[in-house]
């Protein structure tokens, strides 16, 4: 008797094989909709990276350094040129040094305090041009505080301002440099030491806060390095690279591969 209400009830095999059905189907929903959800996440995740780029982007073609101030009255100009450098020269130069450092570079250092004082005596003399490819790889030697970047875009900040004071105020700055590891400059000593060099326009220091140039730097750096440069100081005397420690790192020994090209 039990098993004949059992064949007949609506429930049976037929109403199992319904549930069944009905649970496929809600699961077949669910995939689909975490689908969904995914390709959506994928979409969102994908114009938030273009966004991002062009923004990266537009910020680079707004931000770059001009270096346009009027010529002082000896003469003295700033420019920037295609590499990224900062070009410090008086009209008709006959030759053309450039310098690849990095702020936090210890051996740049070495370098400025041995030539530093010949290169600007020979850009006010007329002879030469120097273009300072100020870069940064070496933010992960200054305990946390991107040194490397910092000094790089105060570099542009300063420059910007006014190129007849950038040479002492990088000499300044290689004279406090700060020791691997140990923490770069604070913004407000790299703004102190700018006025110190004669920097009076107020936006200098937002420009320093703001990092104003930073994504510059770091495209500028990666030029660079494309290149085939791969460390500092890097010097060149008209494209042709300084080999002798002699000339990098005696007092005035640039003297010699400068004399020769203006020969």
């Amino acid at each position: 008797m039990v098993n004949s209400e059992v064949s007949k009830n609506p429930r049976g095999k037929n109403s199992l094989a319904a549930v069944k059905g009905g649970d496929r189907s809600r699961t077949i929903l669910i995939q689909v909709a975490v689908a969904v959800v995914l390709l959506a996440l994928i979409a969102a995740i994908g114009i938030s990276i273009a966004v991002k780029h062009s923004n990266n982007v537009k910020r680079d073609a707004a931000n770059r350094p001009t270096v346009t101030a009027a010529a002082t009255a000896d003469g003295l100009t700033g420019s920037i040129t295609d590499k990224g450098a900062i070009r410090i020269a008086k009209p008709g130069a006959k030759a053309t040094v450039r310098v690849v450092a990095d702020m936090q570079c210890p051996v740049c250092k070495q370098f400025e305090a041995s030539n530093g004082q010949v290169l600007t005596d020979e850009v006010n003399s007329g002879n030469i041009a120097v273009e300072y490819n100020v870069i940064s790889f070496l933010d992960q030697n200054s305990g946390g505080s991107r040194y490397s970047s910092r000094g790089a875009n105060a570099a542009y900040c300063v420059a910007d301002a006014d190129p007849s004071k950038f040479q002492a105020w990088l000499s300044a700055m290689y004279q406090q440099q700060p020791e691997e590891g140990a923490g770069g400059l604070p913004d407000s000593k790299i703004i102190q030491i700018a006025t110190a060099a004669g920097i009076t326009d107020p936006s200098v220091a937002k420009c320093i806060t703001d990092d104003k140039y930073d994504a510059y730097v770091q495209k500028t750096t990666q030029a660079v390095f494309a290149t085939g440069i791969n460390g500092t100081p890097t010097v060149f005397v008209n494209d042709t690279k300084v080999q002798t420690q002699n000339a990098l790192f005696t007092t005035d020994g640039m003297k010699a591969p400068i004399e020769a090209a203006l020969k």
